[in-house]
């Protein structure tokens, strides 16, 4: 039903995670912070805690160009302004002083203010590249201040119209200033605003921030409504790093330790909790003892000593080793399970993992429906295979004329006589081998599937009868996540191996019979798992399609799946694997659909109109790629 679509969302919107990816990169370059991440907020913000800094929604629904280059604009402000110039120390003093001022906020947003007018100015000397992004960010928040004056002085927000007013003051210069009664009480304050063209650091923004609220407080009843920055509002809980019980409190987030600049901030909070991985963090240390052990039983170990207990873990990580101190949610895990940690992107770092080959359906019904099914398709594959035969076949007896060298052509010889520069040799090309090709079939194991499974098996199984009469490699695996187990610590996945790389051209149709539906798809981790099965592969052509009938959807990871398997997909590709990907779905797809899919696999995705229409979509798009790869042997 439509009302059921995946797709719909409140507002209707979906990201460009590609887009998003490139200006991701940017940040990360500008910042030199490998492990920066970037998203998008009501307003800009650098939040140290998360590795994350945030572009401003306020460049939505504009023209392109406009979006694009406020978008950038953003990016120049925190990855090189804020991030190096801005001085955490003096903020965190400017914050313990004022915490009980009436005026706090106004405080605040206007040294944040008078801060950005003076980094702008900054980043642009440096990179005069950024100054059409800077002049079109101008210009936006001058129009978008001139609104806010006249609706705030409307509504009594008197606070609120002053730092409107001072903006446009900045930005637009005191000859364009707004007119009317509000405005009035503002203008005494124009020649000490005038100071913010020779602020130098953020002490002095700071120090002209108060002085102007000072001189305005009279004509104030209350303080700021709106909030115009949230840049700064997690910098003073960044700045406290953990501490066990049994450490004295005494430098817990103060003055004296708290980082110069948002870049040493960032780097110390990334060192901190990359640290507190550990197991040696996971007790606390609440008294310590001088002198000897109180146990007397310990003795000092020696070469040969036997081993007199062994300890028991619970899940494995990616490389094999056990833990002993996971969490309970952890434990309750198989032992097979696998930890993802970063190796399988940021978005995926508490997923766990399980491999593990799904057992074949014998029953009789599905014994008799393989076997019917292979009846019907057995012409589709008879054809295809006969077809991709035959044009290897011409390409091994199609031979090369006219070439200074090789086998001599009998009929040419009088070339030899009557051209200037004879070419009577010719060249067969080498014999035949077999296609130096492997594919990965990932098939989305969600819920959602359940009611075009069926079809899906038919197009799976197809694809298998096809690769292996062609004694083409492949690995076919459906994956999932445990939606009813997932919490913020943990989200189990499951890759249930149908066929694997190792099995050659082994019949496995009652595994593909065996597939079932069952709860989310975390699609950006799927597509780096299979990545790692086929990048170290030594065939020179590597495919990985993947098999969904919608976005991805998993535990917290709804725009961010988005995002993540657009970049898996880049990923992917930049080891010289082609993703494809194919839109399996019971009616025609929306446009809203396919430009999503667009945005994530590029111009590598098929959509089926109709669930009788999979196994159409799979034989061209199987033809299409075989034929792909015999005409590059």
């Amino acid at each position: 039903m439509a009302e059921l679509s995946r797709f719909i969302q409140f507002n209707n919107e979906q990201i460009n995670p590609r887009q998003m990816l490139q200006y991701e990169q940017l940040s990360k370059a500008l910042s030199n912070t490998p492990s920066l991440q970037l998203t998008e907020r009501q307003l800009i913000e650098l939040k140290p805690q998360e590795q994350q800094i945030a572009m401003s929604v306020f460049w939505r629904h504009r023209s392109k160009q406009i979006t694009h280059l406020g978008r950038l604009s953003d990016i120049y402000l925190l990855s090189i302004g804020f991030w190096r110039e801005f001085n955490v120390r003096v903020w965190l003093e400017m914050e313990e002083e004022f915490k009980d001022h009436p005026y706090k906020k106004l405080i605040k947003q206007l040294a944040l203010m008078i801060e950005e007018f003076r980094l702008m100015d900054v980043v642009e000397k440096k990179r005069p590249g950024t100054k059409q992004a800077f002049e079109t960010r101008r210009k936006a928040y001058i129009e978008s201040h001139k609104h806010r004056f006249e609706v705030n002085s409307h509504k009594g927000f008197i606070a609120d119209s002053f730092l409107s007013y001072l903006f446009l003051a900045a930005h637009e210069g005191m000859i364009r200033l707004p007119q009317s009664e509000v405005a009035d009480q503002f203008e005494p304050v124009l020649m000490l605003f005038q100071e913010i063209y020779d602020v130098r650091n953020t002490t002095q923004s700071i120090a002209l921030a108060v002085r102007t609220v000072f001189a305005i407080e009279e004509y104030l009843a209350r303080d700021l409504v709106l909030d115009y920055y949230a840049l700064m509002d997690a910098i003073p809980e960044a700045s406290k790093f953990h501490e066990h019980k049994g450490v004295k409190e005494q430098a817990c987030g103060d003055k004296d330790n708290a980082k110069e600049t948002i870049e040493q901030l960032f780097r110390t909070w990334h060192r901190e909790t990359q640290e507190e991985n550990g197991v040696h963090l996971r007790y606390e240390l609440e008294r310590g003892n001088a002198g000897k052990a109180l146990s007397i039983e310990a003795e000092e170990g020696q070469e040969g000593n036997q081993i007199s207990e062994e300890g028991v873990g619970s899940a494995s990580d990616s490389s094999g080793k056990v833990f002993e101190n996971d969490s309970n949610d952890i434990k309750k895990l198989p032992r097979t399970t696998k930890k993802a940690k970063k190796e399988f992107g940021e978005q995926n770092v508490n997923v766990v993992f399980e491999e593990k080959r799904i057992q074949p359906a014998k029953d009789f019904q599905n014994l008799e429906m393989l076997s019917v099914w292979r009846k019907e398709q057995s012409p589709s594959v008879k054809a295809l295979t006969a077809e991709f035969r035959k044009r290897m076949a011409q390409k091994e007896i199609a031979k090369r004329d006219h070439l200074t060298k090789g086998r001599l052509n009998a009929s040419k010889l009088m070339s030899l006589v009557l051209d200037e520069h004879p070419k009577p040799f010719y060249q067969k090309n080498a014999k035949s081998k077999e296609l130096d090709a492997v594919f990965g079939l990932l098939i989305d194991g969600s819920a959602s599937m359940m009611d075009k499974m069926d079809e899906t098996k038919k197009a799976v199984l197809l694809f298998h009868d096809v690769l292996r009469q062609m004694k083409i490699t492949h690995e076919i695996v459906s994956f999932y996540e445990d939606a009813y187990e997932a919490t913020a610590e943990v989200q189990p996945n499951t890759f249930e191996w149908l066929h694997k790389l190792q099995d050659g051209q082994k019949d496995n149709g009652l595994s593909i019979m065996a597939l079932e539906p069952h709860e989310d798809n975390r699609d950006g981790f799927a597509i780096r798992w299979m990545m790692k099965q086929l990048k170290n592969r030594d065939e020179k052509h590597r495919f990985l399609l993947i098999f969904s009938d919608g976005e991805p959807s998993a535990f917290d990871y709804a725009q961010n799946g988005i995002k993540d398997t657009a970049e898996a997909v880049l990923e992917a590709e930049k080891h010289g694997i082609q993703v494809l990907h194919l839109f399996l779905n019971t009616e025609m797809p929306s446009e809203e659909q396919l430009h999503l899919f667009h945005t994530i696999y590029g111009t590598h995705t098929v959509s089926a109109n109709s669930v009788e229409k999979f196994t159409e979509v799979t034989i061209r798009l199987l033809r299409k790629l075989i034929s792909l790869v015999i005409s590059a042997e």
